[in-house]
């Protein structure tokens, strides 16, 4: 696929006046129309489109200075990005500019959500050092929140890393705790997850360990 190169401001708009505030609501009109318009877009799977439409709901809510509607554009953005595997347009657009956006506001959620599709990101290029640090941070700021969901997702993240370093008995380790996390929580979503996980490990080495 053609790499799309997408517009985004690297700092929020600074605007006065009150003829600011018409225009910003039509901003946040547009912005949302455009956001609306990516979300079909991307589940129809036309995926160029959906990142020009998710560039362009964030440039608006930048300029009305809806940091957190910003933010949520850029994650999706950085997404698109992410499935059509341009991993270096991804790292820029989470690293760079959403993750900033996030502490810019202190953020800890927003700044979570970064961590992990960075995880993603720098695990599919197969940069597991990186990939590895920001599963790591994703964790530390899930339990800083109380976010089991997140912490879950950060400790298979950590596992899949481990896994693919052929560090098998520590990553074993790591699934058993999401499980029990999981078990815990009363949540059976990361049911499949964790068992796709656990397969990628050698079966007399699980079998030794469980």
């Amino acid at each position: 696929m053609t790499q799309t190169n997408t517009f985004l401001p690297q700092e929020p708009l600074v605007t006065s006046g009150a003829i600011n505030i018409v225009t910003s609501s039509l901003e946040e009109a547009d912005g949302n129309t455009y956001f609306a318009e990516a979300v079909k877009n991307e589940k129809r799977g036309d995926l160029n489109d959906a990142l020009t439409l998710f560039g362009k709901a964030a440039f608006e809510y930048n300029s009305s200075k809806l940091f957190v509607r910003y933010g949520e554009a850029l994650l999706r953005l950085g997404n698109v990005h992410f499935l059509m595997n341009h991993y270096g347009e991804a790292e820029q657009v989470i690293l760079n500019v959403a993750l900033k956006n996030y502490s810019r506001i202190g953020s800890k959620t927003g700044q979570m959500e970064s961590y992990y599709q960075l995880g993603r990101i720098y695990f599919a290029a197969n940069k597991l050092t990186q990939s590895l640090w920001f599963y790591t941070q994703q964790g530390i700021l899930a339990k800083q929140i109380n976010n089991s969901h997140a912490y879950i997702e950060s400790v298979l993240g950590i596992a899949q890393v481990k896994i693919k370093k052929k560090e098998y008995a520590l990553a074993l380790r790591d699934i058993n705790r999401a499980e029990l996390l999981a078990k815990s929580s009363n949540t059976t979503q990361f049911k499949n997850k964790i068992k796709e996980v656990r397969s990628l490990i050698p079966s007399k080495l699980t079998v030794k360990k469980s």
